[in-house]
């Protein structure tokens, strides 16, 4: 596929396609308005276009992405998401300047370097934004060809301290039951002890938690 001219502004439209269809929206009325589009003041031309690569299909007012669509779309999202991530949680950028400088640096990120930042955050789920990141083949492998600078917390050493990052848990009930006691991400954690039972300090709370349970908080190692 040949689209040297356009690959920032269609993977823009594709990311797009994917967050409205993540809300279970299709419309191309408001594809239509989104800035990669609208600006190039040529609406249609765009859509004709990315129907002429084979990756949307047009039906009535809905837009749907093809196979090959759907493969570039993820990848896409996959970057922002990460991007997002990495200026949120490795340089603290403020919250108003991770989007739009995520937008800016997503789009000269290879596939390689793409998964050496997924381990290097500990194969984040979520974006800052709480939007799932689709999975890479780094997070199948669990590859260790990089350390994490986000790990579990059962990989802190004993008196570590870490910032909470993430907690993923299928289990919408331990969530909350984890979110009342503190557990939630910004928050302190220190690693008391390992055995005979996980001890947690967080705040003037002293916790035991389950090895499972310890596996699902991921941290960034404080100091």
């Amino acid at each position: 596929m040949h689209m040297e001219m356009n690959d920032k502004r269609i993977d823009e439209v594709l990311e797009f396609i994917w967050s409205e269809r993540e809300q279970g929206r299709r419309s191309i009325e408001a594809l239509l308005q989104i800035d990669e589009i609208a600006s190039a003041g040529a609406e249609r031309d765009t859509l004709n276009e990315m129907q002429g690569y084979g990756l949307v299909t047009v039906d009535g007012d809905e837009v749907e992405l093809t196979a090959r669509g759907e493969e570039l779309s993820r990848f896409a999202i996959r970057r922002h998401r990460l991007a997002e991530r990495l200026f949120s949680e490795v340089l603290d950028l403020e919250a108003s300047l991770i989007e739009k400088t995520a937008c800016d640096f997503e789009h000269s990120l290879s596939p390689v370097v793409t998964e050496s930042i997924c381990t290097l955050l500990g194969h984040p789920p979520t974006c800052p934004h709480g939007h799932r990141i689709p999975r890479g083949d780094c997070c199948e492998k669990a590859s260790k060809t990089i350390e994490p600078l986000v790990r579990s917390l059962n990989e802190l050493n004993i008196g570590e301290e870490g910032r909470i990052i993430f907690v993923e848990s299928k289990s919408h009930a331990r969530l909350d039951k984890l979110g009342s006691m503190g557990i939630v991400p910004g928050s302190i954690i220190r690693l008391h002890q390992k055995s005979p039972a996980y001890v947690i300090e967080i705040g003037e709370t002293t916790l035991a938690l389950d090895p499972d349970i310890v596996k699902e908080i991921h941290v960034k190692k404080a100091g």
